[in-house]
């Protein structure tokens, strides 16, 4: 009988599209379905993880944008919590913090002509309880993994090299 690798030769990589699989480079239809995957997975963990922690009916942009807006206790600017969570449509990001401010989680304020989103406190401590839920719902099984954190540092580099490539190709296929 055939080990797991001999029979993954037979039938191919494991792909969301045969089509995009037989062009030149299969191994990258490859890391796009797990791509699909583990972003879809990311958003269901990122939801119920928020509800454990004591605010359901979140979207994952919220949980995005929450995280985001209370790290480093620092206030941010629309533009860059944008640009950090790579978020084109700023009416996504507009959208979430409104919703986050009706929860009390963030407030906005005013320096000039520039509005500052910053975290409450009650923000910052529904960061914290989700904190918590992470360490022991997923972290503690993934350590289970035995997964070495220089090599997750250099996934997660290649992912965000990556982010550029499919950026610039997404500019190109717009003016195509």
């Amino acid at each position: 009988m055939a080990d797991g690798r001999e029979r993954q030769a037979e039938i191919g990589p494991i792909v969301s599209s045969a089509h995009l699989a037989d062009g030149a480079l299969p191994a990258l239809s490859e890391l796009e379905f797990g791509l699909i995957l583990a972003g879809n997975a990311f958003d269901r963990w990122m939801v119920r993880c928020m509800t454990a922690a004591g605010e359901p009916g979140c979207a994952p942009i919220d949980v995005l944008v929450l995280h985001s807006v209370a790290h480093r206790q620092r206030p941010k600017r629309l533009g860059d919590l944008c640009s950090v969570l790579g978020v084109e449509d700023t009416h996504l990001v507009i959208y979430a913090i409104k919703k986050l401010e009706k929860r009390g989680l963030v407030k906005s304020t005013r320096a000039g002509k520039e509005k500052l989103i910053a975290a409450t406190e009650k923000g910052v401590e529904i960061c914290l309880k989700y904190r918590a839920v992470r360490e022991a719902l997923l972290v503690e099984s993934v350590k289970g993994l035995g997964l070495d954190a220089a090599a997750a540092s250099a996934v997660a580099a290649t992912l965000r090299a990556l982010s550029g490539h499919y950026d610039q190709a997404a500019r190109a296929a717009a003016s195509f």
